[in-house]
């Protein structure tokens, strides 16, 4: 009798595994994705967020969503991953969205608005503000859906090789600078340069360009920046943060599993907190070596700051009345920031300012 009830027991185990594993397999499909970023692997933090955005999505799904990193240059160069993402050459990309300025000059917004938000305050407006609301009907027109991710925070004003001492210093500067800031840069008399990561020295080198900002000391110093340029300057008033992306092909999204996608999202915010928190830690070490190095660090002239942040003012008026997407953004941003600013000079200004001045007492 104890035998039968042990057998009949065994069987309907066995017959519910037989159900269970077609259920299982059809929840948790085995799915393969490229990943197509704009950075070079000699950027262990950019690129290095794309690697450990990959292995955390594999993490939650046990395996079965599988995402394969390639650096720029790889299956496409570092500025055309969004198309790549379009046309479905690959079903994601990691990217800073500023790159495609010059097919709507709102992609701004996904990254750092000249003279916008801080690090802190951009996330906060993507996620709590609508702002990546706005920028998704801004992607669909690509084919493609985007989600926040690394943050590179406050960049630096990069190396020039002259001093900028007032706002004509900057007429005929051939500058690579990134995304929109070039048509601020462009107002005022400069010739703004993009070009990706890997190119910049060679130009820089052989004076193709004059100056050149990439992100802030870790990565510059990788970039070699301080062979050919000297003068490092200070705030990258055109990222108040360095916001990246990762975005996905629509089609390629729809079809994925409720679950898959929400593993996506879930390792992109991982991936903000990885990517900022690294930066944090390895940058004020790389600027003490850059300044040993020879590099000679030195604020932008409130002149200029003041001259480009009203040409960006011009520049700001006249596309919110044009162009329908940046208009909107642009009314969303600002009516946020007016807030954030007054809450943050209340909390974070005053602290932040205390303990500077207690430091230099110590």
């Amino acid at each position: 009798m104890e035998r039968r009830k042990f057998l009949t027991a065994g069987g309907l185990g066995l017959a519910a595994s037989a159900v269970a594993a077609p259920a299982v397999a059809q929840s948790m499909p085995e799915v393969k994705w490229r990943l197509a970023a704009s950075w070079p692997k000699s950027l262990d933090t950019l690129y290095g967020g794309c690697e450990y955005f990959c292995k955390r999505v594999a993490e939650i799904t046990d395996n079965r969503f599988q995402i394969q990193p390639f650096a720029a240059g790889e299956i496409v160069p570092g500025l055309q991953v969004l198309d790549a993402v379009s046309n479905g050459t690959v079903e994601i990309g990691n990217t800073a969205l500023y790159y495609y300025w010059g097919k709507n000059p709102a992609f701004t917004f996904g990254t750092s608005l000249p003279f916008g938000l801080n690090t802190r305050q951009h996330i906060s407006w993507l996620l709590w503000n609508g702002g990546q609301e706005m920028l998704n009907d801004l992607l669909k027109e690509h084919n493609a859906i985007g989600v926040p991710t690394g943050s590179t925070g406050a960049q630096m004003g990069g190396w020039f090789r002259k001093e900028i001492k007032t706002v004509d210093d900057l007429k005929g500067l051939k500058f690579r600078v990134g995304g929109f800031a070039g048509t601020i840069i462009s107002k005022l008399g400069g010739v703004p340069q993009q070009i990706a990561a890997g190119d910049i020295y060679p130009a820089l080198e052989k004076g193709t360009i004059d100056a050149a900002e990439w992100v802030g000391p870790y990565d510059d110093e990788k970039l070699g920046f301080v062979k050919v340029a000297k003068y490092y300057y200070y705030p990258g008033w055109w990222e108040g943060t360095g916001q990246g992306h990762n975005i996905m092909n629509l089609e390629k999204w729809n079809a994925l599993p409720k679950h898959y996608q929400a593993a996506i999202s879930a390792a992109s915010l991982d991936t903000f907190t990885w990517v900022t928190g690294k930066y944090d830690s390895v940058n004020p070490p790389a600027l003490k070596r850059l300044l040993a190095a020879g590099a000679i660090l030195k604020p932008f002239p409130q002149e200029v700051l003041e001259a480009c942040y009203g040409a960006a003012g011009e520049i700001y008026a006249d596309l919110a009345k044009s162009n329908p997407h940046f208009g909107k953004m642009y009314a969303s941003l600002t009516a946020y920031r007016a807030d954030s600013l007054a809450w943050m000079q209340v909390a974070e200004l005053s602290f932040d300012s205390f303990m500077m001045r207690m430091r230099t007492r110590t």
